[in-house]
């Protein structure tokens, strides 16, 4: 590349980082970090009515979470391209568009808002797909502009579209795309209370950021076309194009918020306890595959491997249980020290004279095998402290046999005389009360289960009665 690579992600402040905004940053930081370039966040908050206080501080932590960290942001300047909000650049957008104005690629439009509606059900009755602007305001006499300005009018900017010209690009991820001008109307490029439209603003901020490579999602392929029209009416060369393609669901659909099975934002998954390092790996894999269809990357390793051709030009599915796999293999290759420390936030409150924070901790690493988030040891502590007993018809199946009442007597009469309590000698009771009585497999050792924690599965039997203690296990019993 004969040029430094400057790569962005370019967020709106209009909620928490999504799965899909997560990975546009983690392919574009890759993407940097690959050639020795720079990682830029850049904030575009010009659509002020949806934009919510704290999100993009929000967006940026979870990045940083991640382990994405930018090389320049609102909250670390490069003077030479700052500022980072597009809301600060009100002025220098307003400039450029006066430029295609003076040059004739732009012209003022005074129509409102019902006259575009009434123009877009014309062309709809006509059998017209797209809609197009009608040019109407393009060649307005002295006389025209002056009725609109006595009416209170304020007019945006449209971008005079080229006719006859055909866009090409190569993109990263689909090869050669090309759109026809012919295709696309006339668009606002800043509106009338003078803030720009996407369309408009991105180019600009590319080009005053010099950005060479934009990953981005494919619902900008089609902004792409405009974009390149705006690219030449400057003269300026744009970045290259690579659009990433959508999400989908197990169920083949585009991933949207309404699918209540898949958690959306990056919150979501620091809360339930996911690692970062699991989350990084999925996302990674969300779209992107190795030559050798290897699972398991690191940062570092991810890094060294990405090449932007192995971006799928197919949708990608989000498997629930893929991330599963991937997290729990992260936790159960943490240090016993990084897992306890990890865990502790979600368990402290379990804590107790009896249960001590080093007692907690240590029972902690009994579920450490057995989860797939952290989140999970709370809640199957909080089974195990305080159980429903909520039985299903297989359970009350299971404690309504005559060989149940016997298992549990036994257990009840062998547990009271124990005076040590750890796996060997639980092991050993199973064992007598088996000769004793010849009751095997499940009928031996699930209905002490259900009586003692209400569940007919879980940890080794002789952690939870060490969990609960004699005293507890001998009256649940």
């Amino acid at each position: 590349m004969d040029k430094k690579v400057r790569v962005r992600y370019a967020p709106s402040p209009t909620g928490y980082l999504h799965i899909g905004g997560a990975r546009s940053a983690l392919f574009n930081y890759l993407f940097a970090k690959k050639y020795d370039g720079d990682f830029v966040i850049r904030i575009e908050d010009t659509d002020i009515e949806r934009n919510i206080e704290g999100a993009e501080k929000s967006q940026i932590d979870d990045l940083e979470w991640l382990g994405i960290v930018a090389d320049e942001s609102p909250y670390k300047m490069n003077p030479k391209y700052a500022p980072y909000r597009q809301m600060e650049k009100l002025d220098l957008y307003r400039k450029y568009a006066l430029e295609l104005v003076e040059k004739g690629y732009a012209y003022y439009c005074y129509c409102n808002e019902d006259e575009l509606s009434e123009m877009k059900e014309e062309q709809l009755s006509n059998g017209v797909k797209s809609f197009k602007y009608d040019r109407r305001c393009l060649n307005l006499t002295e006389e025209e502009i002056e009725n609109y300005k006595k009416e209170g009018r304020k007019p945006c900017i449209r971008l005079k579209m080229e006719s006859g010209v055909t866009f090409k690009f190569n993109d990263l991820v689909r090869g050669e795309v090309s759109f026809k001008s012919d295709d696309i109307g006339d668009f606002v490029i800043m509106k009338s209370n003078g803030i720009p439209t996407y369309n408009f603003a991105v180019v600009i901020d590319d080009h005053m950021m010099e950005i060479t490579h934009c990953l981005r999602g494919e619902e900008h392929l089609s902004n792409t076309p405009k974009q390149l029209q705006i690219y030449k009416y400057f003269n300026w060369e744009p970045p290259q194009f690579g659009h990433m393609t959508i999400i989908i669901n197990p169920n083949g659909k585009k991933l949207s918020k309404r699918d209540h099975n898949i958690l959306q934002f990056m919150s979501q998954y620091k809360e339930l306890g996911y690692l970062p390092e699991a989350i990084f790996n999925f996302l990674f894999l969300l779209g992107w595959t190795s030559e050798d269809n290897k699972e398991i990357f690191n940062k570092e390793e991810a890094i060294k491997a990405f090449d932007p051709s192995r971006l799928s030009s197919s949708p990608s599915m989000f498997d629930n249980k893929r991330l599963e796999y991937m997290n729990s293999y992260y936790i159960k290759n943490l240090s016993d020290e990084s897992y306890k420390e990890k865990v502790y936030p979600f368990i402290k409150e379990f804590e107790s004279a009896s249960l001590t924070k080093d007692k907690l901790l240590e029972i902690s690493l009994y579920f450490k095998n057995e989860i797939t988030k952290l989140y999970d040891v709370k809640q199957m502590l909080n089974d195990l402290l305080n159980p429903t007993f909520e039985f299903d018809d297989e359970a009350k199946q299971m404690l309504s046999k005559e060989s149940s009442s016997i298992v549990s007597s036994l257990f009840k009469e062998k547990l009271s005389k124990l005076e040590v309590i750890d796996e060997i000698s639980i092991k050993a009771l199973f064992k007598e009360i088996l000769k004793e009585t010849n009751i095997k497999g499940k009928d031996l050792y699930m209905p002490i289960r259900l009586k003692i924690t209400g569940k007919n599965h879980g940890l080794e039997m002789y952690h939870i009665v060490e969990i609960l203690g004699k005293d507890l296990v001998l009256s649940r019993l």
